[in-house]
């Protein structure tokens, strides 16, 4: 028997500014073996299972990637009046077992005893939804660089007017969409400019702080000599046994030149770097990256999980829209998933005043969590597990354990 896959179906491609992208959205509902909707050939259904992976997102033109279901068994919101049931995970006795085996596998001080051995008490069914909104967005910021001017040619205003910073053609610099991070900086055309350094006035050659410290502003003296160290300004080394001898540093003359300028009263500047001139340019900072906003429904039974153990689990994804501004996801038959859906749009992420946004996505998935109690003569424990990848996470209590610190596992700092 074939199971039925997610469809999407796309909308018209707009346009907003120098990109484009398709909006596409997928709203898909199972009921054991039949679509909830408009029909989908078997053509469809088996060019949609023969797709592995989503295709690359690239400008100019955007395509949103293609939501299709793990082959595992479970099921999508229902026409019934819950609007979220759904059909369970199986898993059996002895394939639980062996998850638990192996978790506690790479734990050095538990004992596997009680997954071995206890009975399995109650397996029960804790499904989660995860919605994710992200924005993606760039930002731009100009800054002004600064630099010694050697000479030669610069791309000033008279070979035209600089233009304004979200006048920047940067297509060739465009990210995949909904990278996390990206940062690149541009020089904006004919922004440069050259003027007199004001540290040196235009004369390459600063006033020497060691040896015409005292002078005036602007003045400075000539062959002015320091008082040796070695001999105080004597001119002699003098010895225990009462004697001296000519001060080798200074040749008996008791004084150096100035170390910092051989006694010429002047430096290079450092700031234009002796050229007397600055070359000062305007240099745009273009960053790409995602804000997101995630949502978790979790039922009673996996709300000791924390959230991000549902973020990077594997599930099913029931819609996934992309769009320059995405609006709540629409379920014919399922109220909780459309008011879920509008939850998530409502925590939008605050877009910087320096920024604008490419585009959203906006996705719903649904998690299989089952959550599985042991017990033993009075004592028992609870552990989940979670998603197709079927992690398992276990809060605190393991009835094994026998780490007191000493060894590597770090268990006893929660680490």
């Amino acid at each position: 028997m074939e199971k039925p896959l997610l469809s999407d179906k796309a909308k018209e491609s707009e346009r907003w500014d120098s990109y484009q992208y398709l909006q596409r959205n997928s709203s898909s509902a199972r009921n054991n073996v039949s679509f909830a909707g408009a029909g989908v050939t078997l053509e469809e259904v088996r060019s949609a299972s023969a797709v592995s992976d989503p295709p690359p997102l690239y400008p100019p033109v955007l395509t949103t990637p293609v939501s299709l279901p793990t082959p595992e068994a479970i099921g999508y919101p229902s026409a019934s009046g819950a609007g979220h049931e759904l059909q369970r995970q199986v898993l059996d006795e002895i394939e639980i077992r062996e998850l638990l085996i192996d978790h506690i596998g790479h734990r050095c001080c538990w004992g596997s005893r009680p997954a071995r051995t206890w009975k399995i008490r109650a397996v029960e069914d804790c499904n989660v939804y995860v919605g994710t909104l992200d924005t993606f967005i760039e930002e731009r910021e100009a800054l002004t660089q600064t630099v010694p001017f050697a000479g030669g040619n610069f791309n000033g205003k008279k070979h035209g007017s600089a233009p304004e910073l979200w006048q920047l053609d940067l297509r060739s610099q465009f990210p995949t969409l909904f990278v996390p991070y990206k940062e690149t900086r541009v020089p904006v055309p004919h922004s440069e400019t050259v003027d007199k350094c004001t540290g040196c006035t235009g004369r390459g050659e600063v006033v020497c702080p060691t040896c015409n410290a005292d002078g005036e502003p602007g003045y400075y003296k000539e062959n002015q000599m320091m008082k040796c160290s070695a001999c105080y300004g004597r001119g002699l080394i003098a010895h225990k046994d009462g004697s001296d001898s000519i001060c080798a540093d200074c040749n008996g003359e008791g004084k150096l030149p100035c170390p910092n300028c051989q006694s010429r009263g002047l430096i290079k500047c450092q700031t234009c770097d002796g050229t007397g001139s600055l070359l000062t340019s305007s240099i745009a900072v273009v960053r790409w990256k995602t804000l997101s906003k995630r949502k978790v429904s979790a039922t009673r039974g996996a709300g000791s999980v924390p959230e991000e153990v549902f973020h990077r689990a594997e599930g099913v994804q029931l819609c996934n829209t992309q769009a320059y501004q995405c609006t709540p996801a629409y379920f014919a038959d399922s109220y909780f998933l459309n008011k879920f859906s509008s939850e998530v749009i409502s925590l939008r992420a605050e877009v910087p005043p320096t920024a604008n946004v490419v585009c959203e996505r906006h996705a719903i998935s649904v998690v299989p969590v089952t959550r599985v109690t042991m017990e033993d003569r009075g004592k028992a424990f609870n552990f989940y597990i979670i998603g197709f990848g079927k992690e398992i996470y276990m809060k605190d209590y393991y009835p094994a354990r026998f780490c007191w610190g000493l060894c590597p596992c770090l268990e006893w700092l929660k680490v």
